[in-house]
């Protein structure tokens, strides 16, 4: 164990699973999600799967125990590797603050870049400020601004959380796994898994040729449908955003008879 100039032990690398913290050599060379899909072990899907099965149940009564009193939600994603000074991040600060004074609660992944910020400008704001934390092999743990944190072991858990407190999805410059995000929600509101919510990109540019090409092959091939392409919207009006989410939130209640 190294120290550090202090005399502390120096802490080195860092995994959360759940309410466990690991450090240093007891961090294991795999994930959860990891050993419950990896098909070369099948020895273990008798004597090890019903026991993870459990787990599993654990964190989805951890998560809505802990979510069940969040007030109205929208779920934030982005890249966790954009700089502080990015544009993306800057618009998510800005996205976060609009959100909590229109009265919503902000739900990221956690962590850093997109995620920090838009927790950041939630809290600032004085809104309520979600983080949906993941074990990876890349510990990045939960930013300092999340109010409410949970650590998950499996990402079909934490996916479920970010939807099923969401009144809208709004998607932000990233990577695998915000298209990852992006797609199931779209994939969700088109098989009516879910009731529609809005589903809103931010950074018209960044996202401007993902656009074309579903326009060009997915929808001019009949992979999709035009309506299918409705359930997208763009902007970089931060103002807007949140409006296209406050009139739908208010249309559902509407077409509920809640309001």
């Amino acid at each position: 164990m190294t120290e550090s100039t202090n005399g502390r032990p120096n802490p080195g690398p860092e995994r959360h699973r759940g309410a466990v913290t690991l450090r240093r050599d007891s961090i294991p060379p795999s994930t959860a999600d990891q050993k419950l899909l990896d098909s070369h072990n099948r020895g273990e899907w008798k004597t090890k799967d019903a026991w993870r099965a459990l787990r599993i149940l654990s964190e989805f009564v951890e998560g809505f125990d802990t979510l069940a009193d969040l007030p109205p939600a929208v779920s934030v994603f982005g890249s966790a590797r954009s700089g502080p000074d990015s544009y993306e991040c800057e618009l998510a600060e800005r996205l976060g603050a609009a959100l909590a004074e229109a009265g919503y609660a902000v739900i990221t992944g956690g962590g850093p870049g997109v995620m920090e910020a838009a927790n950041r400008g939630a809290t600032e704001a004085g809104g309520m400020s979600v983080g949906l934390g993941i074990e990876l092999p890349f510990e990045q743990g939960l930013n300092d601004w999340v109010d409410v944190g949970i650590d998950f072991r499996y990402f079909f858990v934490r996916k479920t959380m970010f939807v099923k407190y969401a009144q809208a999805f709004v998607v932000l410059p990233g990577g695998f796994g915000t298209l990852d995000e992006l797609f199931e929600a779209i994939t969700l509101v088109q098989t009516k898994k879910v009731t529609r919510f809005p589903v809103i990109l931010m950074g018209a540019e960044y996202w401007g040729g993902l656009v074309d090409w579903l326009k060009r092959r997915m929808l001019d091939e009949g992979k999709i449908s035009a309506m299918d392409l409705d359930l997208i919207q763009i902007t970089d009006d931060v103002d807007e955003a949140v409006r296209i989410i406050v009139d739908a939130d208010a249309a559902l209640h509407d077409t509920n008879g809640t309001r």
